[in-house]
């Protein structure tokens, strides 16, 4: 009898811990699969302050985890934010007016942005233009060894150099710090390669002063003519330039080719001869180097025009002959077919390259008002950010470039609507002999706005 009531004893308390069991299991399940539950948590641990560094008042505040309201540089301390997801609108009862110390808004901005940023893909190319007082990367007075006189505009008249004085930031990851050494030790034994027209230069020569932080590098060998790169007899200049860093085995280089598409001369030993411009081939100093390239980096836009195409002779191909069909000789769309084509070939070839990354730069925009740059248009503005700081839009502001690399491997270093906002940074009417001249409305002034593109490439390129 006594053994009996021990086992029934025995059997209530295991019931009992089964009972508790399975409630448990639903409800840790329950939490797992309730976003509203996961959502508050996430918030909460946002919020979490020490009593010292908050103050209430009257005010209610909204918690948005698309947006963190966080200015660095206002005297404002109040955190926004809402979650998206379920649209939660926290009361007065809740929460009031939330001010925190500079320090803790600093840690919970650092939250915020990890939690976006594990929520989120980083959009690059969506965020803001901050100040930064260690801008710029570079001196522009020095960096001689690669920075070309014209482009340097502190050996110029002008005198206001605040477009110096900025940093991109996106709104849903952090850029990481550029450090020459850190790049050139992450580009150990790789080749990136240049392929576009004169903003391709311009960024080529960006990255060198940033590589080397604008000093003079005896050691760096120029190996240009490893890829031909060599000035042909009676030519201004080479097709381009290559630069080894010895002690990493990194080399940059540069190859001008305005339209990427592929040249070839009628009679090569004509200097007056017309060439065929191969819309649905790609330079061949790309096709034959390109096993040697770890990193490649488009550009074209502004040489598609027909007063460019007229100057360099060239006469429109496809498949071998010349373009008959109208509406492809229209320059929009032999440029968009050109675009098309070469993005398409270049994710064919990264397919067979696993060590092989491209990325296809969208369009830098000009700046001339009241004219262009040959009917006395001027880009005379100085002061930084007057058409705002900020880019929310989703969608690149060149969707020729933006629509041809969807659905490929090449990625879009996009960079049109962030530098539209910094019409100051053009080399505008400043010249070395301080003689009023043409105004250079396309061109940046170096240290500047191409100095930001880079970041992007290398942050990307961490990706």
């Amino acid at each position: 009898m006594k053994g009996g009531n021990v086992g029934r004893f025995l059997g209530g308390q295991f019931s009992f811990f089964l009972s508790a069991l399975l409630f448990t299991t639903i409800f840790l399940w329950s939490w797992e699969k309730n976003p509203l539950l996961t959502n508050l948590l996430s918030a909460q641990d946002q919020f979490i302050m020490q009593p010292s560094e908050i103050s209430v008042d009257e005010s209610a505040v909204s918690l948005r985890s698309n947006k963190q309201i966080v200015d660095e540089h206002s005297n404002s301390q109040i955190v926004e934010g809402r979650i998206e997801e379920n649209r939660l609108e926290v009361s007065d009862s809740f929460v009031k007016n939330v001010t925190v110390s500079p320090s803790t808004r600093r840690k919970d901005d650092k939250k915020i942005m990890t939690s976006q940023l594990e929520r989120r893909a980083c959009n690059f190319a969506r965020g803001r233009w901050i100040a930064e007082r260690r801008r710029p990367l570079y001196s522009g007075f020095k960096c001689k060894q690669w920075l070309s006189d014209m482009w340097a505009c502190r050996l110029t008249q002008r005198t206001d150099f605040s477009y110096e004085g900025y940093r991109w930031q996106p709104e849903n990851c952090e850029m990481p710090d550029f450090n020459g050494s850190e790049f050139l030790r992450r580009m150990q034994d790789k080749t990136i390669a240049f392929i576009g027209d004169s903003l391709g230069r311009q960024q080529f020569q960006s990255l060198m002063c940033m590589a080397t932080g604008g000093e003079d590098m005896p050691e760096v060998e120029n190996v240009g003519w490893k890829y031909g790169l060599v000035k042909p007899r009676g030519a201004i200049r080479p097709d381009g330039w290559a630069y080894r860093f010895p002690n990493t085995n990194t080399t940059i280089l540069y190859y001008w080719s305005a339209s990427l598409c592929g040249i070839e001369p009628f009679n090569v030993t004509d200097p007056a001869t017309k060439s065929a411009m191969n819309l649905d081939q790609p330079p061949a100093f790309l096709r034959k180097y390109l096993d040697q390239f770890d990193v490649v980096v488009l550009n074209t836009g502004h040489h598609w025009n027909r007063g460019k195409i007229n100057t360099n002779r060239w006469v429109m191909h496809v498949n071998g002959k010349p373009v008959v069909n109208r509406k492809l000789a229209e320059i929009g769309n032999a440029k968009n077919f050109t675009v098309y084509s070469i993005a398409r070939w270049l994710d064919s070839q990264i397919a067979s390259r696993p060590q092989l990354k491209g990325f296809f730069r969208t369009i830098s925009p000009r700046h001339f008002s009241n004219g262009d740059w040959n009917t006395g248009g001027r880009c005379d503005n100085t002061i930084p950010l007057t058409k705002g700081n900020e880019v929310q839009q989703e969608e690149s502001s060149d969707p020729v470039i933006g629509d041809a690399v969807k659905g490929t491997k090449v990625k879009l270093l996009d960079i049109t609507a962030i530098s539209e906002l910094r019409d100051e940074g053009h080399i505008s009417h400043y010249s070395l002999n301080a003689s009023e001249g043409i105004n250079d409305c396309l061109h940046w002034c170096l240290p500047g706005i191409p100095d930001t593109w880079n970041e992007l490439l290398y942050a990307q390129l961490q990706c």
